[in-house]
C-alpha cells in the first residue's frame, strides 16, 4: 500500500469541524469522524463538493476542504433533501437541519431535559 504522494501537500492529520481527521483514510470514511456525519451523508457531501470519493483525506486541497464544510455546515442550501438530515422538524421552530458536533450534543442534552420537565417516560429514565 505505498503511494506516491509529494511529501508538501499530504496533510497526515485535517482538523475539520473541531474535529481531527486522519489523512490517511479515504474521504468518505475519514469524514464520518466528525459526529453527526454518517456514511451515506459523507459520501452525499463529496458528491455534492465534486470530491472523488476515492481520494485520500490527506490529498485534499483547502479549496475542497472549504467546500466539504460549507456543505456540512448548510445542506439545504445545496439541494440535500429533508430527510436525509438528522434533526428534522424541531421542537421549538419545525425547521429541517444537520446537526454536528458540539450541537448535536447540546440538542440531544435540551431534549432530555424537557422530556424530564414533562415527566415523560422517556425522560424519566434519563432522569436516574
Amino acid at each position: 500500500m505505498s503511494a506516491i504522494v509529494d511529501k508538501g501537500e499530504f496533510q497526515h492529520i485535517l482538523r475539520i469541524l473541531n474535529t481531527n481527521i486522519e489523512g490517511k483514510r479515504r474521504c468518505a470514511h475519514a469524514l464520518t469522524a466528525v459526529k453527526g456525519v454518517g456514511k451515506r451523508f459523507a459520501n452525499l457531501v463529496l458528491k455534492k463538493a465534486d470530491v472523488d470519493v476515492s481520494k485520500r483525506a490527506g490529498e485534499l486541497s483547502n479549496e475542497e476542504i472549504d467546500r466539504i464544510v460549507t456543505i456540512i455546515q448548510d445542506p439545504r442550501q445545496f439541494k440535500i433533501p429533508d430527510w436525509f438530515l438528522n434533526r428534522q422538524k424541531n421542537f421549538k421552530d419545525g425547521k429541517y437541519t444537520q446537526l454536528i458536533a458540539n450541537n448535536l450534543d447540546f440538542q440531544l442534552r435540551e431534549d432530555l431535559d424537557r422530556l424530564r420537565k414533562i415527566r415523560c417516560h422517556r425522560g424519566i429514565r434519563h432522569y436516574m
